[in-house]
């Protein structure tokens, strides 16, 4: 894969959207430029869940002004990452496409775990390297993640649905806060912290590191009135709560360090944040400058120099679910030369597609862990819903359809075979799987796949189909598949 010197970064939170773009010098990465608005996308979420279209449009304006600063760069050197409220929001699919319009690249809808992972690359590279286990926690617009690691590696990561903008929202309505409503909120959010208990609270890490907005705000409002000496602290949280509750409205709040940005969110993200010290036993936080999109970059940058994540969760899930290392690299080699012969007039990019292929051909028997009948439908389940980190929900639904479509009907694959690229990856994989059905090395002759018009055809030796009369019968079969959904592959003797 190519490598770039200059990358770009945009994290577009529930709070706030921010664009980053780096310098590439061996292996770190230099600040060139950086953008940031506050869009607050999480409090256009109705009660329905659904975006309404005045925050659609604050958020396409926003877009528009990044797409500008990111034009000219290569598409494969910036990566863009859409978090909780683009997971949660019920239109999501709709104002997607019209997002990605407006920004000029494709946007990345992450898990809450990738998102932690994320973070913690972020976090981990911007402070100095130590021999210590570090909680990293940070309070975003709509979710709160949690990571607990040691130097560049997270071993434990968690992420819950609150935020400083959900919960400003639900109880701080127009910014009034009282002891009734600071306590219901940190009461809520020490319920949900109690199933982390077990794995993240005092004793399982030596420091605590807070990162992004809420943790930032806290810690210079602290240290700029008097609270603490430049971190967060159970004593200087205890203070501030003396001073929201004596202003009984944020708008009132006189505070060194109090941007008027975070005031709607701030009564939210302190009763967070304050539940956090009390349920996993704080004493103290430092507070980070990198977060999400300095982890992005990392990440990014990690994939041009042979680290990317992607590949090892792949190798991990092999070993997980005890794959057939030989076999999937039959299928994988085959499969990859199949696609790029028909893919060859076919304008994808071929480098990409190669690379969703081959991870689909390594996993495509996954589901044999669970169960040889319909093995295909639990590889393509466990492709779509588990934690696999490095790749977004887009790359894990279209590795699961992949794996889905290579063997059965293709009734079930029709809605996504519109999708060029898709159509001649799953024709690949579905003929590599059928010919090495019987899981040995073989020398199959004269056999090459591509187009003839609109049509597929497979050339491939005469002699070799009259000695492998079951493979001949299963191609037979296939070209009925193909056909049934109106697709012609034809297949032809030499």
């Amino acid at each position: 894969m190519k490598s770039y010197s200059t990358l770009a970064a945009v994290d577009l939170g529930s709070n706030s959207f921010r664009l980053q773009v780096a310098r590439v010098e061996g292996e770190q990465i230099y600040p060139l430029d950086s953008l940031k608005e506050t869009v607050r996308l999480g409090a256009g979420l109705g009660t329905n869940k659904r975006l309404d279209q005045a925050t659609c449009d604050r958020a396409l304006a926003c877009l528009q002004r990044f797409g500008e600063r990111l034009r000219g760069l290569p598409a494969h050197a910036v990566r863009v990452v859409g978090t909780n409220t683009f997971r949660v929001a019920k239109n999501a699919h709709e104002f997607l496409p019209q997002a990605e319009a407006a920004l000029g690249f494709p946007i990345e809808i992450i898990a809450g775990r990738e998102e932690a992972r994320l973070i913690y690359m972020g976090v981990s590279h911007g402070m100095p390297e130590m021999d210590e286990k570090r909680l990293v926690i940070d309070i975003g617009g709509g979710s709160t993640e949690f990571i607990v690691g040691n130097g560049y590696e997270p071993e434990q990561m968690e992420s819950l649905y609150m935020g400083c903008v959900s919960y400003s929202q639900r109880f701080f309505l127009h910014g009034k806060i009282s002891k009734g409503s600071l306590r219901e909120a940190e009461l809520a959010a020490r319920a949900e912290l109690q199933t982390l208990q077990a794995d993240f609270a005092a004793g399982h890490w030596q420091r605590a590191v807070g990162s992004s907005g809420t943790a930032k705000a806290l810690a210079e409002i602290m240290q700029l009135n008097g609270l603490s000496e430049g971190e967060i602290t159970a004593q200087g949280l205890d203070k501030l709560r003396d001073i929201l509750l004596k202003a009984g409205d944020a708008a009132k709040l006189q505070l060194a360090g109090l941007k008027p940005d975070r005031i709607p969110v701030l009564p939210g993200g302190y009763a967070i944040m304050a539940a956090i010290f009390d349920e996993l036993e704080i004493d103290s936080m430092k507070v980070s400058d990198s977060a999400l999109r300095e982890g992005v970059l990392y990440d990014l940058l990690g994939r041009f120099q042979s680290q990317d994540m992607r590949q090892t969760t792949v190798a991990q899930f092999m070993s997980r679910y005890h794959v057939d290392v030989v076999q999937a690299k039959r299928v994988e080699k085959l499969a990859g030369m199949l696609f790029q012969q028909i893919v060859s007039d076919q304008t994808v990019d071929q480098e990409v597609a190669m690379q969703r292929l081959s991870w689909a051909a390594r996993l495509h028997e996954i589901g044999l862990s669970i169960a040889h009948s319909g093995y295909h439908k639990h590889s393509a389940y466990i492709l779509e819903f588990a934690d696999m980190p490095g790749f977004s929900r887009k790359e894990q639904l279209h590795l699961s359809r992949l794996v889905l479509a290579q063997r059965g009907s293709l009734l079930k694959a029709m809605h996504y075979l519109v999708d060029a690229e898709t159509a001649l990856q799953i024709v690949a994989l579905r003929l590599a799987v059928l010919f090495l059905r019987s899981r040995l090395d073989m020398q199959i002759t004269g056999m090459s796949l591509g187009m003839k018009g609109a049509d597929m055809q497979l050339s491939i030796s005469a002699a070799w189909l009259n000695d492998n009369p079951l493979t001949e019968k299963a191609l037979e079969k296939e070209a009925r598949e193909w056909k049934g959904i109106g697709v012609k592959l034809a297949i032809r003797p030499v």
